[in-house]
């Protein structure tokens, strides 16, 4: 009896090639079900996308499952169910997932998980994980806390030379009205 073999149709092959190249640009993907979105809704939705430098992408199950193998990502195969559409940030995931959630309350999109950073996140922790601050937010903090110190030195060192000018004003006030 002869083995068998699968024969793969170039047009797929093709398919999850061109796949692997969009996602290529990225190390973060976020999985959501589009259904009972208007193209007029998804058009907006990829103009408030592209200002976070993110693309939206309708992919089929099948070939996104075998891109991902191939780029030995994380197994994201239960995320890939029904109808799906990823959104491929290509600088931070924070403000791609937290435009994602917003505008899945007025409308019927909804995150069905992520891999961010190599790990896989349900859709709990996908929305728990746009609650964080973003990376420029923390920068900001940080550096509002590292110099908070030094400011309120120069607060108490401006403190004392005003409060020795205004006690050398009043003595000078006082000086002349004794004359």
């Amino acid at each position: 009896m002869t083995e068998y073999t699968t024969k793969v149709q170039q047009h797929k092959t093709d398919s999850v090639n061109y796949l692997k190249d969009r996602f290529a640009n990225t190390a973060d993907f976020v999985f959501t079900d589009y259904r009972g979105l208007s193209v007029l809704q998804i058009s907006e939705l990829r103009s408030k996308l592209r200002q976070h430098n993110a693309e939206f992408r309708v992919v089929k199950n099948r070939f996104a499952i075998r891109a991902l193998e191939q780029m030995k990502m994380p197994d994201a195969s239960e995320l890939l169910v029904g109808p799906t559409a990823l959104a491929l940030p290509h600088d931070e995931a924070g403000p791609v997932v937290k435009a994602l959630i917003e505008f899945g309350k007025s409308s019927t999109l909804e995150v069905k998980g992520a891999i961010i950073e190599g790990q896989v996140f349900s859709r709990e922790q996908t929305e728990a994980y746009s609650r964080l601050p973003t990376r420029l937010e923390l920068i900001s903090m940080l550096m509002g806390t590292m110099k908070a110190p030094l400011q309120n030195l120069v607060f108490v060192i401006n403190g004392v030379s005003s409060k020795l000018v205004r006690t050398l004003a009043a003595v000078a006030e006082q000086k002349k009205e004794q004359e």
